[in-house]
């Protein structure tokens, strides 16, 4: 990992039903190589995550009407994507909303050329799948989550690095 990270906000945002709104996301040179993540992205300038997440989440799915819960959990990752190798520490907040039509407005560049579209999963369904969900533990964080409420302090997730893409049979990938 190198010395200065990309700082990112995630959101984990929950509707009336307690679904989760994924992205779909795949590598631009290989579309074959898909995964699902939350949205959300680095901060810009002298933006706070708190900032960063709404802004985030307004680019990336149209969605605004949230009420911003705790930061969940943190993580640190480094994964190849588009050509380069990205390092980032996430702050992953809980949000809440009854906003659920989703419509993308003001995805960058490198996003439309690796966004299949938008999901909301239950948890079972997180559970259940087979196809590739970041972090990699999201299905069980999820479940805790909903069984328990929100951590009194941000949970620190381990470090996932990835170094090579899995083969394309396995749906693997990374987000962005």
């Amino acid at each position: 990992m190198s010395a200065e990270p990309r700082h990112v906000a995630r959101m984990v945002l929950l509707d009336p039903d307690d679904r989760i709104l994924l992205i779909h996301g795949y590598e631009p040179a290989d579309p074959a190589l898909t995964w699902w993540f939350t949205p959300g992205g680095g901060l810009e300038g002298d933006e706070s995550h708190e900032q960063a997440v709404r802004r985030e989440l307004a680019e990336e799915t149209g969605i605004t009407r949230i009420d911003l819960g705790p930061v969940l959990w943190r993580r640190r990752c480094s994964f190849p994507f588009d050509g380069r190798r990205w390092d980032q520490d996430e702050w992953y907040f809980l949000g809440r909303t009854e906003q659920t039509e989703a419509a993308p407005a003001g995805l960058t560049e490198l996003e439309r050329r690796s966004v299949a579209g938008l999901r909301w999963w239950t948890c079972a369904e997180l559970e259940a799948t087979r196809e590739t969900v970041y972090p990699t533990r999201l299905a069980g964080l999820l479940r805790t989550l909903l069984d328990e409420g929100p951590p009194g302090t941000p949970l620190m997730l381990g470090t996932e690095t990835a170094w090579q893409r899995p083969a394309p049979e396995h749906n693997g990938g990374t987000n962005g």
